[in-house]
């Protein structure tokens, strides 16, 4: 239940068009309910705006339909990330509603329709076409926390004027998000053309000196451009969920 739910729900019964007892049913899973595999957090869109997001790694497919199920009676919105072509496909037939996008690993469900809350656009930038899986879940994170979202892709250092053509869109931003592996140059270049907040995400792309992405992590960390923020490897996800929290709206 997120804040303007419950509002509504308060304003229903202060007009006599719910009573009580039929609010509490509502609120009785307050804060979490216990699957027994998962402890679900009902109250996180009441204290941060936005429903528990579920890590798909790790889960059977069993444990992430119940997980979503739950989630889904209390009338939210649901979104998994890194949910294995398996298990995405075998959600889809218990659900069908479910969404299941096998280039992000993304599964969605949109119960409600998502309000855009940012105050501008987030831009999600990629050095190459390696790195889209990352770029996606961004993208597919920041427009169900209710932003708009523009994509660019393939637009690396290797061949800086693919990049400079879209430069009025990059200044258009409210914040950015560069992905890139190998010694992802790229976040330091954008850093020194475009004057708004960057996040960046290092990826695990790359031959056998990037280390799985460790090279380009520390190249990130290290970059010489003022203004850029670097998550963990391959965390489309994180990027997304913070440059959505610069980008929100005062409500």
């Amino acid at each position: 239940m997120d804040p303007k739910a419950l509002r509504e729900m308060l304003e229903a019964v202060q007009r006599g068009e719910t009573n009580v007892d039929e609010a509490l049913v509502t609120l009785r899973d307050l804060p979490f309910r216990d699957l027994g595999f998962a402890n679900v957090d009902h109250h996180r869109a009441l204290r941060i705006g936005h429903p528990e997001v579920i890590y798909g790694a790790g889960k059977t497919a069993a444990q992430l339909l119940g997980i979503v199920r739950e989630i889904a009676a209390h009338g939210q919105n649901v979104l998994a990330t890194r949910v294995s072509p398996e298990a995405g496909d075998w959600l889809m037939t218990q659900v069908p509603a479910l969404h299941y996008d096998s280039l992000s690993r993304t599964l969605v469900l949109e119960q409600r329709h998502i309000e855009l809350r940012g105050r501008g656009e987030i831009c999600i930038v990629s050095a190459g076409t390696s790195d889209q899986p990352v770029a996606e879940e961004a993208a597919v994170t920041a427009r169900a926390l209710g932003n708009a979202v523009r994509t660019i892709y393939d637009v690396g250092v290797a061949g800086i004027h693919r990049l400079l053509a879209h430069r009025a869109e990059l200044e258009a931003a409210s914040v950015l998000i560069v992905v890139a592996g190998m010694e992802a140059a790229l976040a330091s270049v954008i850093g020194g053309l475009v004057p708004r907040p960057i996040i960046a995400v290092p990826t695990s792309v790359g031959y056998g000196a990037s280390f799985g992405g460790i090279a380009a992590l520390l190249g990130l960390l290290n970059s010489c451009a003022p203004g850029v923020t670097v998550v963990n490897i391959d965390n489309g996800f994180g990027a997304a969920y913070a440059a959505s929290m610069i980008n929100r709206r005062e409500t």
